[in-house]
């Protein structure tokens, strides 16, 4: 997930979020907390955390995160970063800065958007599951690790209110 702005866009993540976040292995958030306090809960939720901080994100949140993280999972090399720039020469842009990277996990944009670069590198951003911004749902997405390799990526749209 990504974009959360909780508690500025929406009180508490949406009890759907919740749920995915206490059954998921790991749970990767790209961004755009504005709380400690739901930075806490999701840690405390979570089996594993791999998180960075974003734009919106003040000085407390920017100590306890990093601008970029980094994990292998199951032989995957996922890297989560909050802003890629603009839609335009992302796939370039990402690629030159990302070389080690199987997958890329950012936010920013509230936009969802899954896409390959030439050289064969994932991108995902998963949209916001609280700020829809102009975007018809609001969202987020799981997906599968295993030997390597990245599956069953599912765009989740939530239901309005």
């Amino acid at each position: 997930m990504s974009d959360t702005h909780v508690p500025r866009r929406a009180k508490d993540l949406p009890s759907r979020v919740w749920r995915e976040v206490d059954t998921a292995d790991l749970v990767v958030h790209a961004g755009d907390w504005v709380s400690e306090s739901l930075l806490d809960r999701v840690r405390a939720r979570s089996r594993t955390l791999l998180a960075v901080y974003g734009n919106n994100d003040g000085p407390a949140l920017r100590a306890r995160l990093p601008e970029v993280a980094e994990a292998e999972l199951a032989g995957l090399r996922l890297a989560v970063v909050h802003e890629t720039g603009p839609a335009k020469g992302r796939e370039q842009r990402c690629e030159r800065r990302f070389p080690g990277a199987d997958v890329l996990v950012f936010g920013h944009s509230h936009i969802p958007w899954d896409s390959v670069t030439a050289g064969g590198l994932r991108l995902l951003n998963p949209g916001s599951p609280t700020d829809r911004r102009r975007q018809p749902h609001h969202t987020y997405l799981t997906a599968s690790v295993a030997d390597g390799e990245l599956s069953g990526v599912e765009l989740h749209r939530l239901p309005a209110g």
